[in-house]
Parts: structure tokens; C-alpha cells; sequence
């Protein structure tokens, strides 16, 4: 079952992606204290210039950007650009998409705190 519901993300994933500049990859997965919800690690990268496409998390997206340098795009606010060695949340269910607007590949950690057996992200309309 375990099996599944990481395939069944990993597909969500690359549905948002829907571009070769993006790859992501879960490092982690485990349940948390609260009922329903399991946190997943995952490996981010974008190549120079990428959009990540607009989506949605069932909970919230804690990143950290380890190389690069990218505009954090959060339906409703002003952009927020980031660089390597800062961080950025996104609440549950924003309307959000990221694109690197550096001359190298973005590389980040993401940490999504979300609800257990739901798609990792979904493809926003």
C-alpha cells in the first residue's frame, strides 16, 4: 500500500512538472503526530530559466534553497526572491509556482507537511 501511495505522488509530481527543466525526487516520507498528516522530504532541482507550473499542496511547503537563486510566485502576494542559504513556507492550499531566475540549476530541499494518502501536488486551474 505504502508502495502505491508513492507512486501515486511521484506521478502527481511530474504531472505538475510537465517540463523537462524540473526534477524532484522524495527523499522521505513518515507519519506525523497529528492524525491524517505525514511529512515527505524531497530533492528539488530547476534548470535556469524553469518554471515549476502553478500547483497546490494539501498542507505546507517548507524549502530551503541550497544553490541558486529563484522567485517564489504566491497567488494574491508581491514575489519573493531567494537565494541559497534562505528559506521559504507556502500555507496549505495557495496557489503557487516557482521559477529560477538564475544562470544555474536551482537546487532546494522541500519539506511538505500534508494530508496522508492525497496527492503530493495538484495541478493548479
Amino acid at each position: 500500500m505504502n508502495k502505491i501511495v508513492i507512486l501515486l505522488s511521484a506521478l502527481a509530481l511530474t504531472a505538475v512538472a510537465q517540463n523537462p527543466g524540473i526534477q524532484r525526487t522524495i527523499v522521505q516520507r513518515q507519519d506525523l503526530s497529528i492524525p491524517g498528516r505525514e511529512a515527505v522530504v524531497a530533492r528539488v532541482e530547476l534548470a535556469p530559466g524553469t518554471f515549476a507550473g502553478r500547483h497546490t499542496h494539501t498542507g505546507e511547503e517548507i524549502s530551503y534553497v541550497m544553490d541558486g537563486e529563484m522567485d517564489v510566485l504566491i497567488e494574491g502576494r508581491a514575489p519573493q526572491h531567494v537565494k541559497a542559504g534562505e528559506s521559504f513556507i507556502i500555507p496549505a492550499g495557495a496557489i503557487h509556482d516557482a521559477h529560477n531566475t538564475g544562470s544555474s540549476t536551482l537546487r532546494l530541499v522541500g519539506v511538505y507537511l500534508v494530508e496522508k494518502g492525497k496527492p503530493l501536488a495538484t495541478p493548479a486551474k
